[in-house]
């Protein structure tokens, strides 16, 4: 088979990549992911809080505030606008 797919190492993969996958589930703790969803909803509460005070959401004002990344504070604002918890068209 010198072109094309090897069925045999193909396979191979996906029964790797199926394994990698039930050993990492095995090892997600459920409290973890309860606090990390409480901490979530803690930082989103934050933002909205400073929403209501500053008026107009701003990254850049949120990451330092908060402590978190830019590119955090953005995660944070666009996940609250696709809930409809703020409006769209705030930057």
């Amino acid at each position: 088979m010198g072109e094309g797919v090897d069925p045999t190492q193909m396979c191979q993969r996906l029964v790797n990549q199926v394994a990698q996958s039930r050993q990492l589930s095995s090892i997600t703790d459920p409290n973890l992911l309860a606090l990390f969803e409480d901490w979530l909803e803690e930082l989103e509460n934050e933002v909205l809080s400073m929403i209501k005070t500053h008026g107009t959401p701003d990254a850049e004002a949120i990451a330092g505030n908060l402590g978190i990344s830019r590119r955090g504070a953005m995660f944070l604002l666009s996940k609250l606008k696709r809930e409809g918890v703020i409006a769209n068209d705030t930057e």
